[in-house]
């Protein structure tokens, strides 16, 4: 099971996880020819290079796809999240889902 593995990052983490398939919550900046800029839970920028059946339609996504570079996705699937998302939890949710503190649980 551990290949269909697809661990939540924000930016910081996402150097550590490159070659892998990981899920990123963020907000769409810009779009920009086949790629989007996002804002993730922690701030930072990355850069996905778009699906061509990507359906965003909401400011808020979870994208879903392998990381290329420590600020590049390639993205697999996105799903629309709304118009409003607390990303102070999700960055929260995703340090503890890091910490080794918690490695037995997640």
């Amino acid at each position: 099971m551990a290949e269909h593995r697809s661990p939540r990052v924000n930016s910081a983490r996402l150097a550590n996880f490159v070659g892998q398939t990981v899920r990123i919550t963020c907000k769409v900046r810009k779009f920009m020819n086949h790629q989007a800029i996002v804002e993730c839970s922690d701030g930072g920028e990355v850069t996905i290079n778009m699906s061509p059946a990507a359906d965003i339609s909401d400011p808020f996504i979870e994208v879903i796809g392998k990381v290329l570079d420590s600020t590049t996705i390639q993205m697999m699937a996105a799903i629309n999240l709304g118009n409003d998302f607390d990303m102070k939890i999700v960055d929260f949710v995703i340090e503890k889902w890091h910490s080794q503190q918690f490695s037995s649980v997640f």
